[in-house]
């Protein structure tokens, strides 16, 4: 990874920073995403201090105008682009039977639009460096989840898109990686969209026993290094998977039956 350059969508918490470290440590040139300009500043400030050379750029991957400026300031500071790491997202917690629709577009428009957006104005760069697209989906987008909706909808079409362009870009030699960490430690819950759409505040599930966001981008960073096509994240992620694959009926009992336990849960 010495000298490439990185751009990271949402980079500011959680997976997106970790990898922004992670890259930045074997010597890639990193530049973040994010909405919040203090958590961009203290992503600066980290990334200075580690002695990583990096750009912030305040964006809204879900606005296309600010997707193609991202892509736009990576170019004019580096110079070429090597890795785009779609990793902005957000999820929800209601039935759909509650929710409000523009909860679901919102999940849409930055988890499947904002992937659209940053991808189809990096292409260009991505295709003459041979690069890597890598996109940040979840156990979702391969098994629905109750509860949740537009966050499987959202990530079920990023894989869709993605699987799709991994096969258009083989002749070009480009690298498409989708990655799904299964139930890491970030902020993603604390943020998750209610029924109303206000944000759900204290995370339902026990964060101390779930996969660190720096265990996650040192895998991120492996699967990249050796351009995977695939990269499915811990034991209970993998067995999701695989039960899904050849007992879907009682994957859907046992799901239902699992995510009941959840506190508060609105299933």
């Amino acid at each position: 990874m010495k000298g490439k350059v990185v751009l990271i969508t949402g980079g500011t918490s959680g997976i997106g920073r970790a990898c922004a470290v992670a890259f930045g440590q074997v010597g890639a040139q990193i530049v973040v995403t994010g909405r919040d300009e203090a958590r961009l500043a203290d992503t600066a400030q980290e990334l200075t201090r580690l002695g990583i050379a990096h750009r912030t750029v305040r964006a809204d991957v879900g606005r296309e105008e600010d997707s193609q400026r991202a892509v736009a300031e990576t170019i004019a500071a580096f110079g070429r682009l090597d890795v785009l790491l779609n990793n902005a997202g957000i999820s929800m917690r209601a039935r759909f039977e509650d929710a409000d629709l523009d909860v679901i577009r919102q999940l849409m428009q930055t988890n499947f639009f904002g992937t659209v957006y940053a991808t189809k104005f990096a292409l260009p760069h991505i295709i003459a460096a041979k690069g890597s697209i890598v996109g940040i989906s979840s156990i979702a987008g391969y098994r629905g989840l109750p509860g949740r909706t537009g966050y499987s909808a959202s990530k079920f079409a990023m894989q869709g898109f993605l699987e799709a362009l991994r096969t258009e870009l083989l002749p070009q030699g480009v690298h498409v990686l989708v990655a799904c960490p299964g139930f890491t430690t970030s902020n993603i819950r604390q943020t998750a969209l209610a029924a109303d759409g206000s944000a759900q505040g204290e995370s339902p599930r026990d964060e101390q026993k779930m996969m660190s966001s720096e265990e996650v981008a040192q895998h991120l960073l492996r699967a990249v290094q050796q351009r995977r096509r695939d990269l499915v994240l811990t034991g209970q992620g993998k067995l999701t998977v695989l039960l899904n694959k050849w007992f879907p009926a009682l994957t859907d009992r046992l799901v239902l039956s699992h995510f009941r336990k959840e506190e508060g849960s609105p299933v």
